[in-house]
């Protein structure tokens, strides 16, 4: 995925909360959903944004699919951020 459609992603408060809880591992949609006060389906809207932005996976099992973080595309964005700010592991200080 592109990088704006990544930064469009992270720009969203709810999202980047909807992140931190997948950091402790998979959650289905209705346990995301008891973290917020807004709908069901303003939830939905948040995941599939984050999924479009390969930022989350989804697993399908029986009548409920589970959410999980794809930290590669951070890993990626931190490197890109690095490299924004100059930083080098081998410069000395």
């Amino acid at each position: 995925m592109g990088l704006q459609t990544t930064l469009r992603a992270l720009a969203d408060p709810i999202r980047r909360e909807i992140l931190n809880l997948l950091k402790a591992g998979r959650m289905s949609a209705g346990e995301i959903c008891e973290h917020f006060p807004v709908t069901g389906a303003s939830i939905s809207r948040h995941l599939s944004v984050l999924k479009e932005a390969d930022l989350i996976r989804d697993t399908r099992e029986g009548k409920f699919i589970y959410y999980d973080l794809n930290a590669t595309v951070l890993e990626e964005i931190l490197l890109w951020i690095s490299d924004l700010k100059g930083e080098d592991t081998n410069d000395e200080a």
